[in-house]
C-alpha cells in the first residue's frame, strides 16, 4: 500500500521544478493531487495528465496564490471537487533579486507576497476544513537563505524566513487539533532556473556544499512526502533543510 493512499493533497505552484516533483511523488504514493499555477497553460496540462495516468486524480487550477480571494475560491474548487483536503504544499514563489541599494519597492513588495502572503492566504482557506476533519499536515517550502540569509536576496530571504516564523506559529496554534505544521528550506537545487548559470557560477557553489553537488528536485519531494504522510505523526513545527550540509 503506498504511504499516502487515500490523501487529498493541494500542491501551488506546481507546474514545474520543485512543485512539479512534490506532485509527482505524492501521486506516485497514492495521493489525488489538485495544483495550482498562475495559468492553465502547457506545463500545467501535461503535468495533469501525467498524473492522472499514474492512476489517482488530479486537476490542475489557474490561481494566484498572492490573491487572499483567488486563494478562498479555489480551495472552494477543490474541495467541491474532491470533497476534502489533508495535505497542503505552499510551494508557490519566485525571485527578483538585487543588491538592496538597487532594489525597487515593487521588487520587495511582489516577492514578499508570492513568496509569504501566499502561504498566509492558502493556510486560512483551508482551516476550516482541517479543524472540523481534525487533522492535516502543512507543508511550507522555504529555503536555506531563509535561515542564514544571502547578499542580494534580501526580499527573498526576508520572506523565506517569515515562512519559518508562521510554521513554528500554526504549529502551535493547530497542534491540539492534529494539525501538523512543518517546513522545508532546499538549499541549491538544480531546476530549469539553475541551469542558466554560467558553469563557473555552478561550480563556485559546488565548493561551499560538503556533498559537493547540487540537490534535485526528486530529493525535496521525498522530505515533503515524509512530512505529508503518517511517518512524521510526531514531527511539527520543524524545519527540515535538505542542502548537502551547507547550512547546519
Amino acid at each position: 500500500m503506498e504511504i499516502l493512499e487515500g490523501k487529498i493533497a493541494i500542491v501551488t505552484g506546481a507546474s514545474r521544478g520543485i512543485g512539479k516533483e512534490i506532485a509527482l511523488y505524492f501521486a506516485k504514493e497514492g495521493a489525488n493531487v489538485a495544483f495550482t499555477d498562475l495559468f492553465y497553460d502547457d506545463n500545467a496540462k501535461a503535468l495533469e495528465k501525467e498524473l492522472n495516468n499514474i492512476g489517482i486524480k488530479a486537476k490542475a487550477y489557474a490561481s494566484d496564490a498572492s490573491s487572499f480571494e483567488n486563494s478562498q475560491k479555489v480551495v472552494e474548487e477543490i474541495l467541491k471537487d474532491f470533497g476534502k483536503v489533508d495535505i497542503l504544499v505552499n510551494n508557490a514563489g519566485i525571485t527578483k533579486d538585487n543588491l538592496l541599494m538597487r532594489m525597487t519597492e515593487d521588487q520587495w513588495d511582489a516577492v514578499i507576497n508570492v513568496n509569504l502572503k501566499s502561504v498566509f492566504n492558502l493556510t486560512k482557506a483551508v482551516l476550516r476544513t482541517m479543524l472540523k476533519q481534525k487533522s492535516g499536515s502543512i507543508v511550507n517550502i522555504s529555503s536555506v537563505v531563509g535561515v542564514g540569509g544571502n547578499a542580494g536576496q534580501t526580499n527573498y530571504s526576508a520572506s523565506k524566513a517569515g515562512i519559518i516564523g508562521f510554521t513554528k506559529s500554526v504549529a502551535k496554534e493547530l497542534g491540539s487539533r492534529n494539525i501538523r505544521c512543518n517546513a522545508i528550506a532546499p538549499g541549491f537545487i538544480e531546476t530549469e532556473m539553475t541551469a542558466k548559470l554560467p558553469k563557473d557560477v555552478i561550480e563556485e557553489w559546488y565548493q561551499k556544499i560538503p556533498l559537493k553537488r547540487g540537490g534535485t528536485p526528486e530529493e525535496v519531494a521525498k522530505v515533503a512526502v515524509f512530512l505529508g504522510s503518517d511517518l512524521s505523526s510526531y514531527v511539527s513545527g520543524q524545519v527540515i533543510n535538505v542542502c548537502g550540509a551547507m547550512q547546519t
